[in-house]
């Protein structure tokens, strides 16, 4: 049929009204009749008027290869932005409108159809014609005579666009979620608020973790309770249940028995859904294995209180257990001694024979140090050489009327046989060895009314006995304290901070992998008229009782910037370091103190780090945390320094903003030749890791020590190996030869 006779017969088409029924069906259903008539007009109202408001488009089309379209609605045009009268002039053009990618199948399909008389369904895109893509759902079926012979083809597009778009977006969610559910190194679970603690979905994770398949977990509902450690199953199951009954998200810890028998540390996170009416329906959780994080966290816990090469208790210990005995002994009248044990020339050892050797002769001092004491006293290494004894519960009755009290007699028992154990030669690699111990003894409540005092008058009189000669014990007396020094030294100490008589020396830190230097800690001293340094342990702590740390913390940083635009002018720009004193940390407008100078000097404040120890740090945590957090807001970096010799709550370090954790040096000597101290120290640095720090090792030795923590992900160190705290003009020598040196390198491998 020509395009003229298809306009020929569109041109019969009724216009009383937009879109009347087609000629052709009217002639076929017409018989004659007017009462026919009539209903036809009827249907065809009716028709038009539901086939034109369909959120669909119907057409009809003729069935041989040369018979045009005969009707579509008028929503082809919404559709696919072609008007009724286009698409009904031109039959073929619907081709067009198919997309490039979907045409020879549709064309194909729509052909064989067209053949066989079969019902057709298509899904394919096509180009509106403002351009955008739009997807179409097409149907039609054969309207066939009373003869079954096909007259019509009755088509419907549907626009599903929307429908595709989100079948495609819920496709990719659940391949992205699903896979991330499935991938995450934890166990997702499914149950069902029921009796029984149904599963209905457990992630793959288990069988790797617990040797358990999904299938096997969900199908047995008591497998959980099952695996649950006994010391556990009470308070896990309690847990889950509470949570479950209250509707709230609910988090805790437990150990799981894995199929083979492995023990597993697992956190368990759920939140519960309710069903329409309120009650519980599902819980949700997710089973993450922390049993790598517990085993860490045992370890630094043990560290904190036990000396990492005698295993003996630490002076962290030592402070606790001491300030318990003080509590017992002021309810019951009993008295405390404490004795400050110090082994006299050891430098000697370490120097001749090494530092192995050294530790070899320090663990078998311990021992017989222990064997000297009674079992209900305390011996503690704090680190070095020194020890400490604590005698508890002593009954200060004096034996003789007027007599010494009986806790003076049990410490200077100790004493005499601590002289006698170190009287007998100590054999260590082939070499035999004569030391001595020099004590010092104070006692509650004659020589102090608390701990620290104690403590410092046992020092006190350790010191005095190693004037006396190598050896001796000495028992604190008030008299004996060398007051005019102490006097003479504050003077000293007071006109030195007037005249601000400081100089700063500069550890170099190393970044491990590299070997290169990235910053330093800057570390007060004190000149001597006769050229010597005093070290700041013997003037900080009198500067804390004086009141005079304050000022000294002030030119600290103060000089410390000056130093820095120095360096800066030459072209070197490092990360800065230094220490706060336990005073300074709680002092009044602390921060701005450090800040003011800090911005003044145009230093950018995420190139300062600053260091308080982790004693210092957990002597008041709640407090301490608040000042942190201060430090940090202003843009500084905040370090714990000497980790591992104090006390440290990781509960609380996790929520302190830290972020360089520094390793104490007493973990770090002869680390790769010790297999206890290389597994406490990779755990400190894994520690550090996953609480988002930065681990730094101090006191590096040895190459080897040095390897071995780069190898162990430890990111910063310093120590001895790479270079001692130096004088400014020395940093910035070392620069510059590190930089002749990476330039000569250049030009020998062009060469």
């Amino acid at each position: 049929m020509t395009l003229d006779d298809q306009a020929a017969r569109n041109s019969n088409v009724s216009t009383t009204r937009q879109g009347s029924f087609p000629p052709e069906i009217t002639s076929r259903i017409d018989g004659g009749l007017s009462d026919v008539q009539a209903q036809l007009r009827d249907l065809e109202v009716r028709y038009r008027g539901i086939v034109d408001n369909l959120p669909a488009v119907i057409y009809i089309d003729g069935v041989g290869p040369n018979d045009s379209m005969v009707d579509v609605s008028p929503g082809i045009e919404a559709l696919l932005g072609v008007t009724r009268e286009e698409w009904l002039r031109c039959p073929d053009s619907w081709i067009d409108l198919v997309h490039p990618s979907d045409r020879d199948l549709v064309v194909e399909e729509s052909n064989e159809a067209a053949r066989t008389f079969e019902p057709y369904r298509a899904r394919y895109r096509a180009i509106h014609r403002d351009g955008h893509v739009v997807w179409i759902d097409e149907e039609s079926v054969p309207i066939r005579d009373g003869n079954g012979v096909p007259m019509y083809w009755l088509g419907m597009m549907r626009d599903i666009t929307e429908d595709v778009s989100t079948r495609g977006q819920l496709h990719d969610a659940r391949t992205k979620y699903g896979a991330l559910v499935e991938q995450i190194p934890a166990i997702v679970y499914v149950d069902v608020a029921d009796d029984r603690m149904t599963t209905t979905y457990v992630s793959p994770q288990i069988e790797t973790l617990l040797g358990y398949t999904a299938e096997e977990y969900v199908q047995d509902p008591g497998l959980w309770g099952r695996m649950l450690h006994p010391d556990d199953r009470g308070s896990a199951v309690d847990t889950y249940l509470r949570g479950r009954e209250l509707g709230q998200p609910f988090v805790y810890e437990y150990r799981l028995i894995a199929r083979d028998g492995r023990v597993l540390w697992f956190r368990d996170s759920a939140i519960v859904l309710p069903a329409a009416e309120g009650k519980p329906a599902q819980i949700q959780g997710v089973m993450l294995d922390i049993t790598e994080r517990k085993a860490a966290e045992e370890q630094i816990a043990y560290l904190a209180y036990h000396d990492k090469l005698t295993g003996m208790p630490n002076r962290a210990m030592f402070d606790e257990l001491l300030e318990l005995s003080l509590a017992r002994a002021r309810r019951n009248e009993l008295g405390v001694a404490v004795i400050s044990v110090d082994l006299d020339d050891f430098k000697l050892v370490n120097d001749s024979l090494g530092h192995e050797t050294g530790d070899e002769l320090i663990k078998v001092i311990a021992a017989r140090i222990r064997d000297a004491t009674r079992d209900t006293d305390l011996v503690a290494r704090p680190g070095g050489d020194e020890f400490l004894v604590l005698l508890a519960d002593a009954d200060m009755t004096p034996p003789v009327p007027g007599g010494q009290d009986g806790g003076s007699i049990a410490a200077e028992t100790v004493s005499l046989r601590v002289q006698e154990a170190m009287r007998a030669p100590f054999r260590i690699a082939g070499t035999e060895l004569y030391l001595t111990a020099s004590q010092g003894i104070a006692v509650f409540p004659h020589d102090a009314d608390d701990a620290a005092t104690l403590m410092k008058n046992a020092e006190t009189a350790m010191f005095e006995a190693k004037r006396n000669g190598p050896g001796e014990f000495v028992m604190h007396s008030k008299k004996a304290g060398d007051s005019m020094t102490r006097l003479s030294m504050s003077t000293r100490l007071r006109k030195a901070v007037e005249r601000k008589q400081w100089m700063l020396h500069y550890q170099p830190l190393i970044e491990l992998d590299s070997g290169r230097m990235v910053g330093v800690e800057a570390l007060i001293r004190w000149p001597e008229p006769n050229g010597g340094l005093v070290p700041p342990g013997e003037f900080i702590p009198l500067a804390e009782e004086m009141g005079l740390i304050e000022a000294i913390g002030e030119w600290v940083v103060e000089e410390l910037c000056r130093q820095d635009a120095q360096w800066r002018a030459e072209g070197l720009e490092l990360e800065l370091g230094f220490n706060l004193s336990p005073r300074q940390l709680f002092q009044k407008q602390l921060v701005e103190k450090m800040v003011t100078p800090i911005a003044i000097a145009g230093v950018d404040p995420s190139r300062v780090t600053v260091e308080i120890t982790e004693s210092t740090a957990m002597t008041d945590p709640d407090r301490t945390i608040g000042v942190l957090a201060e430090i940090h807001d202003r843009g500084l970096k905040l370090a714990i320094d000497d980790f591992g010799t104090g006390y440290s709550s990781l509960a609380r370090l996790k929520h302190m903003p830290v972020d360089i954790l520094k390793i104490d040096s007493s973990f770090i000597r002869g680390v790769h030749l010790d297999r206890d101290a290389a597994s406490m120290v990779s755990a400190m640095i894994s520690l550090a890791v996953n609480l988002g720090m930065t681990p730094l090792a101090e006191g590096i030795e040895s190459e080897g020590e040095w390897r071995f923590l780069a190898d162990r992900g430890c990111t910063l160190g310093q120590g001895f190996h790479f270079s001692r705290p130096v004088p400014a003009d020395e940093i910035l020598a070392m620069y510059r030869r590190a930089g002749l040196e990476v330039l000569e390198g250049k030009a020998e491998g062009a060469g």
